[in-house]
């Protein structure tokens, strides 16, 4: 057995420098790696290149990293939450590549399969083709995607064990598992840290094999979005 705990988010940040490649899991601010994320602020590390679905908000998620100038690039899919990402984007302070969503869940799943591009035809037309290969499957036109190389991802898991095997809850599934082993270092922080088979594998999503470190975090906001509610 392996034991991959760490016993901070200081050493599970062990190795990060400025100018590297990161990925980000979660959806909107459901499933966010919260500690990792803060702790990215206290280091200062800066012209970070970043993947994930959306880019927080601000005063929160990725929108503090964007507060500090830390982020260089960012690659997003959903951006409309966030006013200080829209005052860098359009000034050009930040650089965006705007990607579907399914192409970016795709780039994040054939990294972690070791596939090292694919076709879609999403995109085709636009902006998104510029620049890439197109070939013609069965009468349709289809975009060459080229899967992500990043040299860390930070994921978000409801229960966890010290070998990395990861149970996610709910919509925080919808991009965490895929940014699994889809970097070089994957870092995975969990509200329970368990010991070693008391988690049901049949309950299991991700393996331990494509996590490299794991920790228990700590003071989750779990802010929303978007709250609706009803007057009854």
């Amino acid at each position: 057995m392996v034991n991959k705990t760490v016993k901070s988010v200081t050493k599970a940040l062990d190795g990060i420098n400025s100018g590297m490649t990161l990925m980000f899991g979660g959806f909107g601010l459901c499933g966010i790696p919260e500690n990792s994320i803060l702790e990215l602020v206290r280091l200062g590390v800066s012209d970070l290149r970043c993947i994930s679905n959306n880019a927080g908000v601000d005063n929160f998620g990725l929108g503090l990293l964007l507060q500090q100038k830390q982020i260089k690039t960012m690659i997003a899919s959903y951006v409309g939450e966030n006013a200080e990402f829209e005052r860098q984007m359009l000034s050009g302070e930040l650089e965006v590549i705007l990607t579907p969503q399914g192409t970016i869940a795709e780039k994040c799943r054939a990294a972690q399969a070791g596939i090292p591009a694919f076709f879609t035809p999403a995109g085709f037309g636009t902006e998104v083709a510029e620049g890439k290969e197109i070939r013609l499957f069965h009468g349709k036109n289809y975009i060459m995607e080229e899967a992500y190389q990043a040299d860390f991802a930070f994921v978000k898991a409801w229960k966890g064990d010290e070998t990395g095997n990861l149970i996610f809850r709910g919509t925080a599934r919808n991009f965490n598992p895929l940014m699994c082993g889809a970097a070089k270092i994957t870092v995975a922080e969990v509200e329970e840290l368990l010991p070693v088979g008391a988690l049901d594998p049949n309950q299991v999503h991700i393996p331990g094999i494509l996590v490299n470190r794991i920790f228990q975090g700590s003071g989750y906001e779990k802010r929303i979005e978007q709250r609706t509610i009803r007057n009854i």
